[in-house]
């Protein structure tokens, strides 16, 4: 045999031994990919997206799509082929699977987190928008979780109404945090809380909770691994009624990462005209009660999501606009936002053609 021939030979051996190595060895990796990117303004699944009952609406045209993004599962093991395949991939995004998966985190348990983000980021959409019309909402502070094993475990409940700590009232959850940790691990401390059940049922009738009963818990000592602190065992949350009825119909969705783009619909729906003057708006980012916008996961493959589907415009949270403007698909505009009006101003601009003057990304910022 000749020398060149059997040389083209020993090296197509070699690189099929290679490839089906590759095959076999499994790499510590997850996938990201574009998902399925819905217009708010529209229906899903045969039914529109929002649904508003007992105040006055509006048609509105164009597009104010939010974006997901495709992951591979939490028992998904992928394989070193595949891995170098994802990362020479533009479509896709190879990164840790710890990234999406933390300390061992089950597919279970991760779908339960990200269906309670997705509830309190629909929440929160609601209260800004309507923040943002000046429309009133009424709010307060809840228990949103109690930990198994904790001091409060059988004590306090998820959705029970905390009034007041040691007598001193509660306006915000970051204030039951601040009162419970001027104890020290082992002191008690005392709840004033409306019940849960109570609280529902006032709600449903439409009327105020007045009945309340004081709880007390003895701290313990923080295990967390950051300084010594006395707590109860629990996470303080927010829950509000509104005026009117605002549901947004959308299955098989989690995360926080829509709450800009409902919020953005339901003012939309709310007020005549179109925020987008008929123009194709897609976007991304958390949102809080009082309007801020949040970064999320996944930047590059939202953006290549919304343009593979027509998207123009792209309202970027500030703090993912220099990672996005990296890879930026051609033919759509990054606009930074970092609150709910900063996006209606850049929708103004948009719907009256002065797209020069959006604030856009670029990898600086």
């Amino acid at each position: 045999m000749p020398r060149r021939t059997a040389t083209m030979l020993a090296s197509t051996l070699m690189l099929i031994a290679l490839l089906c190595a590759g095959v076999f060895i499994n790499v510590p990796y997850s996938e990201i990919s574009p998902g399925p990117t819905v217009n708010t303004l529209a229906e899903h699944g045969g039914e529109p997206v929002l649904q508003i009952t007992g105040h006055k609406t509006y048609p509105a045209s164009g597009h104010l799509n939010m974006t997901t993004v495709r992951v591979t599962s939490a028992d998904y093991n992928m394989n070193l082929v595949e891995a170098i395949y994802g990362w020479l991939a533009h479509d896709s995004l190879v990164v840790r699977h710890d990234t999406l998966y933390p300390d061992g985190k089950t597919e279970e348990q991760s779908s339960q987190e990200n269906a309670e983000e997705f509830s309190q980021s629909q929440q929160s959409a609601k209260v800004a928008a309507l923040k943002q019309l000046h429309i009133p909402v009424t709010s307060w502070v809840i228990v949103s979780t109690v930990l198994k094993g904790s001091p409060a475990e059988g004590k306090l409940h998820a959705g029970d109404v905390i009034k007041a700590v040691d007598g001193t009232a509660v306006k915000e959850p970051a204030d039951v945090s601040k009162l419970v940790t001027r104890h020290k691990p082992g002191q008690d401390v005392v709840f004033t809380i409306v019940p849960a059940k109570e609280q529902a049922a006032a709600v449903k009738a439409h009327k105020k909770a007045t009945t309340t009963r004081d709880v007390t818990i003895t701290t313990k000592e923080s295990q967390d691994g950051g300084q010594e602190r006395a707590i109860v065992g629990i996470s303080a949350g927010t829950d509000n009624t509104f005026p009117f009825t605002i549901d947004i119909k959308l299955a098989d969705v989690g995360g926080p990462s829509a709450g800009l783009m409902f919020a953005l619909g339901i003012i939309d729906k709310l007020t005549p005209g179109d925020l987008t003057g008929g123009k194709f708006v897609a976007g991304t980012g958390t949102i809080d009660d009082d309007g801020r916008v949040g970064p999320i996961g996944g930047i590059e493959m939202k953006t290549l999501g919304a343009r593979n589907k027509g998207a123009q415009y792209f309202l970027t949270p500030k703090d993912n606009c220099s990672a996005a403007a990296k890879d930026v698909p051609k033919g759509l505009t990054l606009v930074k936002v970092g609150t709910i009006k900063d996006a209606l101003n850049a929708l103004d601009d948009i719907r009256t053609g002065k797209t020069a003057d959006l604030p856009k990304c670029t990898t600086r910022s």
